[in-house]
């Protein structure tokens, strides 16, 4: 079904604009249909995005049966309601992260979604990224020996066009730990093959953040083989660039400029045998992910990202939370 997949939007988002939708038509989707709440919206979405369908209503979309499968990308506290809904449906659902606001929710998503034998993915994009790849087989062949320590940083600058709901609606789940820690402990999973098991971290009201919510955040998380992992992450830093580090017994893993959505970035090696830039292939992240969902809903494979692996970051990020918020180590446990 890879070259037919008909896919209906479930919000009209940017990110679907700048990045979904293209990367559904490059990997031989088709989007035929748009939900908005607010259709004038809705309409000129659809028209400005050659769209045939524009709807106001989930059940008006997931009833379609032109509607294969369905891209969630409403604000977080929406995400648990328009999943059951999809699924029960029997449409195939690749939903945004976080998945939900409590582990409850998201694991009934991912139940709900396995007993009714549709696929379910989270849009982790960061592990589709060829230097996260890289980093991850490099660490798997033993080239920098036992993993020891990981540093990732992930601070921004959040551009004004999405800023909105991120930092004044804590009802939706906004702030800097649900919208960004939540891809680094994904990332740190993927590329070390290891589970995070404890979160120590603390937040920061820069002056973006409205109604309390931290617009950036510094922490450490302990992984199930001792790996412990730094992070920062902020809505605040105009000026900073992005990295992820890890450091083994025989060498180190340097990438750089490679906490983002565009297929850039460097690696580099160090060992004893001095720094070595290892060969990147860059592709478009989010038509790696659209790629191998495709070929999961026709029975090859799982989504780059799965149901469960959206479940253990946010695990990790409500963990983070938590401790920002005690001041005190919280346990990771995602009760799958």
């Amino acid at each position: 079904m890879s070259g037919g997949v008909k896919w209906g939007l479930i919000g009209a988002s940017t990110i679907a604009r700048e990045w979904m939708i293209g990367a559904i038509r490059a990997t031989g989707g088709e989007v035929v249909s748009v939900m908005s709440t607010d259709a004038e919206r809705g309409r000129a979405y659809a028209a400005e995005n050659a769209i045939a369908k524009s709807v106001t209503d989930v059940a008006d979309l997931v009833s379609d049966p032109d509607v294969d499968a369905v891209y969630i990308s409403t604000t977080n506290e929406l995400h648990r309601d328009q999943t059951l809904a999809a699924v029960k449906a029997g449409k195939h659902v690749l939903c945004e992260k976080p998945l939900a606001l409590t582990l409850e929710d998201a694991r009934l998503m991912v139940q709900s979604a396995n007993g009714a034998g549709v696929v379910m993915g989270t849009n982790h994009h960061l592990r589709n990224a060829a230097s996260h790849r890289t980093m991850r087989e490099a660490i798997a062949a033993g080239r920098i020996g036992k993993p020891l320590s990981a540093r990732v940083f992930h601070a921004v600058y959040l551009p004004p066009h999405l800023q909105g709901w991120r930092l004044d609606k804590p009802q939706a789940g906004g702030g800097v730990i649900l919208d960004i820690t939540v891809h680094d402990a994904d990332t740190l999973r993927f590329v070390l093959n290891d589970d995070p098991v404890e979160a120590i971290a603390f937040g920061q009201s820069g002056g973006m953040g409205k109604a309390g919510l931290e617009d950036a955040v510094m922490g450490a998380l302990r992984f199930k083989s001792g790996v412990i992992a730094q992070f920062h992450d902020g809505f605040t830093t105009k000026y900073a660039e992005t990295g992820f580090e890890v450091h083994g017994t025989d060498g180190s893993l340097i990438g750089r400029n490679v906490m983002t959505q565009r297929p850039v970035g460097h690696v580099f090696l160090r060992d004893r045998n001095g720094e070595t830039e290892l060969p990147l292939h860059h592709h478009n992240l989010y038509e790696t992910a659209l790629a191998a969902f495709h070929a999961a809903i026709e029975g090859r494979g799982k989504p780059s990202a799965t149901g469960e692996d959206g479940v253990w970051s946010l695990a990790t990020g409500l963990a983070v939370v938590k401790s920002a918020a005690t001041r005190e180590a919280v346990k990771i446990d995602t009760g799958l």
